[in-house]
């Protein structure tokens, strides 16, 4: 099981040659098995780079992410007041983003690797990341 980044989502669906070998062997290995974590806060990030069309797909915003569910292994997860604390309590230098920050937070509470090529991300020794 891992906990995967919202441009990860995005990359595996659309451009998944974007995504490094290790990422790519993580990501199929958790489909295979106990899933990917999907933070719920990434579907409302998807859904403004569809509205801002900072990403352009020929489907709706919910047949893309229904497309997404059926052909992944997901597991949905919402904000947990456990999250919610950890998300605010972060160091500054995790990023000052809140969706990167709760993702994060999920990462270290569900204990499962991130999968991201976020570079704050990676640098930070309070998560471990995949990439």
């Amino acid at each position: 099981m891992v906990t995967a980044d919202t441009h990860i989502i995005i990359w595996n669906a659309l451009k998944p040659d974007l995504l490094s070998s290790k990422a790519r062997e993580f990501i199929d290995r958790a489909n295979g098995t106990e899933g990917i974590i999907v933070c719920e806060i990434s579907l409302w990030e998807i859904a403004m780079l569809m509205q801002k069309q900072r990403i352009e797909i020929d489907v709706s915003y919910l047949e893309f992410i229904n497309l997404i569910k059926a052909s992944n292994n997901l597991i949905m997860r919402g904000i947990s007041p456990e999250i919610a604390e950890l998300s605010t309590n972060l160091p500054p230098e995790i990023n000052q983003d809140p969706a990167d920050r709760l993702i994060c937070a999920t990462s270290i509470i569900t204990n499962t690797e991130l999968v991201t090529a976020d570079k704050n991300l990676l640098k930070s020794p309070l998560v471990r990341t995949i990439w």
